[in-house]
């Protein structure tokens, strides 16, 4: 099949239609759900670390039962905390990364983390993937959250040519426009997850006409 010239808008509506019918990413279903600041976001974002969605909603449904504030959570222990995260992966580690996230936001921030990439990524254990995707997800801005999915789609594609996902990011962001930089995140997260998996879902796929199939030796 001839490929056809990278048509991002046209991609991005035809990938939103396939996927209609899976889960939603965990950190949009729980904006949908309410779970809107960014002191949300980043919070259920450390969670989704070596976590499944199925796990991460749950667990930060079961947190923000408790606590959903800086203040909320800094009236917590750590054992406390850690008990709350049972399920994730490294539960003490993050319940520790979490009590330093929510005293630095108490006493330099009034309690409201800022959108801000920098202050975000200055906090102990956050990276770039959660800066993005909180600010992405809270404001509908930012940069770019790219996660094992993102990465294997996009290099499937032969959008970018990057060997990690933090190379991907970087790539991403000099080619996507802010404007759809969220529906990156949004859009592409279930659809390496659903239909662009390891081993893809190429028969059905709304963009194989695009798409130049790199590093594919087997399909569906």
């Amino acid at each position: 099949m001839e490929k056809k010239p990278f048509d991002l808008k046209v991609m991005l509506q035809r990938i939103e239609k396939a996927i209609a019918p899976y889960p939603k990413a965990a950190m949009f279903a729980l904006y949908e759900r309410g779970y809107t600041t960014v002191f949300e976001q980043l919070l259920s974002c450390l969670i989704s670390i070596r976590t499944l969605d199925e796990t991460t909603i749950p667990l930060s449904e079961k947190l923000y039962a408790n606590a959903r504030t800086p203040k909320e959570l800094l009236r917590l222990t750590h054992g406390e905390l850690a008990d709350l995260l049972y399920g994730t992966q490294f539960p003490g580690q993050k319940a520790a990364t979490m009590l330093e996230i929510a005293r630095v936001a108490e006493e330099q921030y009034g309690g409201a983390l800022p959108a801000d990439y920098h202050v975000l990524t200055s906090l102990k254990g956050v990276g770039p993937k959660c800066a993005n995707l909180a600010i992405g997800v809270s404001t509908g801005k930012g940069g770019i959250s790219v996660d094992i999915h993102v990465h294997r789609v996009v290099n499937r594609w032969g959008y970018v040519q990057t060997k990690t996902p933090e190379k991907t990011m970087i790539a991403l962001e000099a080619l996507v426009p802010e404007a759809r930089r969220v529906d990156i995140n949004r859009l592409l997260m279930p659809f390496g997850k659903h239909i662009c998996k390891a081993i893809p879902l190429c028969s059905t796929c709304p963009v194989l006409e695009y798409c130049r199939q790199v590093g594919v030796a087997k399909h569906k």
